[in-house]
Formats: structure tokens, sequence, C-alpha cells
């Protein structure tokens, strides 16, 4: 039994008639009577009855049409799934973030992704640092990172899309939370909460700027992720210097207020180019028109 038997035969059985179903599958008219009763032979049952004026089907027909219709929808699902595999239209998305590009950024994507590519499935990858994500990208557990640069190793592909100044956190109460710029050097007494991972970006930001205004910053306490940064300048233990984006996780007693003489820290798409899949080639093409480049190009490490 070929899968054409069975389209044959359904042709033939929705329609009840062998010349309607020979001129819509294309094909003369004894060549599908001769099929159906190949079909027939080689299941040993009568499907149709056939008389000088009509066709119908037989008990065993009718049910055998409703068998042949799963089997011809399941291989047709099978094909179109295939398809959308390989046009990178189907598939699991996994995609790191680090920091706050998960509050600011995630959200936007999300709801993009489900609206284009709406059989992609996406998995989130939270709080992962720079070097954590470029890990992921050469191991192949993740697909696509949203990350900081600059990357460490070779291999990857980073798009900038976003470059965001740093700027100051510090409780709804302290002195510096009634000014609307601060500048960087007025920190120089105060105590910092700094992010806990010794390559991260942010801190190096942090140190520069800091230096460039003629101190070292003091480190108080260490924080594994934005948010826990955020509740211990809320609990009054310090201050905080964050990528703007923490704007978006607004707390109750955190004051944010805007740097003078801060450096800016940018926020880019890293994919590995040999483990690029045709579903790592869609989601790069609609994320390029929700985040768009920000450099001249692509910079390869």
């Amino acid at each position: 039994m070929e899968l054409r038997h069975l389209r044959y035969f359904a042709a033939v059985a929705e329609t009840c008639h062998f010349g309607r179903a020979a001129e819509a599958l294309h094909m003369a008219q004894p060549a599908l009577s001769h099929a159906v009763r190949q079909l027939e032979g080689e299941l040993g049952v009568v499907l149709l009855t056939r008389t000088t004026r009509q066709v119908r089907l037989t008990p065993a027909g009718e049910f055998f049409l409703a068998e042949a219709r799963r089997v011809l929808e399941g291989v047709d699902n099978g094909v179109r799934a295939v398809r959308r595999i390989s046009d990178g239209r189907m598939g699991l998305a996994r995609i790191g973030f680090t920091g706050t590009a998960a509050f600011s950024h995630l959200p936007q994507l999300a709801r993009t992704l489900q609206h284009r590519l709406p059989q992609v499935e996406l998995e989130v990858h939270a709080d992962l640092l720079t070097p954590a994500q470029c890990a992921g990208l050469r191991s192949g557990t993740l697909d696509l990172g949203l990350l900081r640069p600059p990357v460490p190793g070779e291999g990857l592909a980073v798009r900038v899309i976003e470059s965001e100044p740093l700027v100051l956190a510090v409780p709804a109460d302290h002195r510096l939370a009634v000014e609307p710029i601060v500048a960087t050097a007025d920190l120089r007494t105060e105590g910092f909460i700094a992010y806990a991972g010794k390559d991260s970006v942010v801190n190096d930001a942090v140190l520069r700027s800091c230096r460039t205004a003629g101190f070292a910053p003091r480190r108080e306490h260490e924080a594994a992720s934005t948010a826990v940064l955020l509740a211990l300048v809320a609990g009054g233990l310090g201050i905080g210097v964050v990528p703007a984006s923490a704007r978006s996780l607004p707390l109750g007693g955190v004051v944010f207020r805007d740097l003078a003489g801060a450096e800016c820290v940018q926020l880019a798409l890293a994919w590995h180019r040999e483990h690029a899949s045709p579903l790592v080639g869609a989601v790069l093409e609609v994320l390029e028109d929700v985040f768009p480049t920000r450099s001249t190009a692509e910079v390869t490490r």
C-alpha cells in the first residue's frame, strides 16, 4: 500500500464520483479506478459499491476513510513542520539575558517572537553574566545571548543594539536623592554595592568612571543580581551604580539619579557563527526589526 492509494481513495470517497475525483487529482479516470481496485485487492475488502449511476461507501469504506484522513493529515502536518523547522520558523530558541535586560528587553522580545514566529518556543536563561553566556553559546546550551560586550574569546558574532548610561541608585533618604544630576566625583566618600561576579562588565565600567573622577570606589557589599543590589540600596547598606535599564525595576525606598561623568555600557545580541541554525537566523531577522543594530557593523570575535 502506498500513500498515493490513500489519497486516491479519499478523493473518490469524498466526491462519490470517479470522474470528478480524477479531475481534482489531475489524472485519467481509468488509472484512478485501477488504483482503487488495487487498494481493495490488497485489503481484501470492498470499500466502494459502484453502479452506473452512483458510487457509495461500504461500512468498511466509511471506517477506512476516517483512518485514511487521519494518516494523510498526520503526514501533511509532518511535512509542514519539517519545512517550518528547515526555514527556522519552528523550534526552541534558548536565549540568555544579562542583568536588567530580562526586565527591559524580554517583554518586547517575547511579544514580537510570539507574533512573528508563533511556533518558536522561547527558553529564557536570566541573570547570566557575559562570560557565562559566551560559554553557553560555545557549548551549544544557548542559541542567542543578550549580553554586555566586550566578549571574551573567539568564534562569536556580536551585534550591538543599545548603549545605555550608568545611573546612580541611592536610598530615598540619602543626601544625594534630592539632586537631579549627580557628579561621579561626589561619590568618593560613599560605600558601593557592586555585582558579585568578578568579570562583571558593569563593575569594570563603574571602576573606570570612578578612577577618571579621581578616586577608587569603596566596595562594601556585593549582590548576585540587580534586584538584590537594589534591595540592599533600599536597606541603606550603600549606593549602587547600575545600567539605566535598572529603572525598569521600581523598588520602594530607591531613587535613581542621572550620573554625570559616568561611562556607558553596551547591550548586544551574540551568537556562535558555526552553531547558527536556520532558527537562529530567523530569530535574528525578527529581532533586527525590534532592536536595530546600533554599531556600523557586526563585531566578530
